[in-house]
């Protein structure tokens, strides 16, 4: 079996704040960007990379989810424990330095686990987690 992934899904309740920090912070490009019925998809990722993507999609845009599921997942976003994601860079101090420039809230500093990676950790603008770890 050859399998790769090819797009995560984040939710996001703000796109225009999504767009600031996943494209203007990370520095990610702009796929696709979809609206339909006053919700907004968004396709980032990594430029020159076009097999991997991130959806940043409206919470509970599944037809599935019931009002009251919608009203948890938006609960968990707000205290940032419904989602997240790990990216990787070769300097992790540069990544720091330019995503705490940016005011996005700090939740680690860059920091040697004891399971061998070297990473860091933000909220992006709904409340999903994005660790970055340095790539060795």
């Amino acid at each position: 079996m050859d399998l790769t992934i090819h797009s995560s899904f984040l939710p996001h309740d703000d796109p225009e704040a999504a767009l600031a920090f996943y494209r203007d912070t990370l520095g990610f490009e702009v796929r696709n960007d979809v609206g339909f019925k006053g919700l907004r998809w968004i396709t980032v990722g990594p430029a020159g990379r076009p097999g991997t993507s991130i959806v940043l999609m409206p919470p509970g845009a599944d037809p599935g989810v019931t009002d009251d599921e919608c009203r948890t997942i938006t609960e968990m976003m707000a205290k940032g424990t419904y989602a997240g994601i790990l990216l990787a860079t070769p300097d992790l101090d540069d990544t720091f330095d330019r995503v705490q420039a940016s005011g996005a809230e700090v939740v680690q500093e860059p920091t040697e686990q004891p399971y061998g990676v070297r990473d860091c950790a933000f909220r992006d603008p709904a409340g999903n987690l994005v660790r970055i770890q340095e790539l060795r």
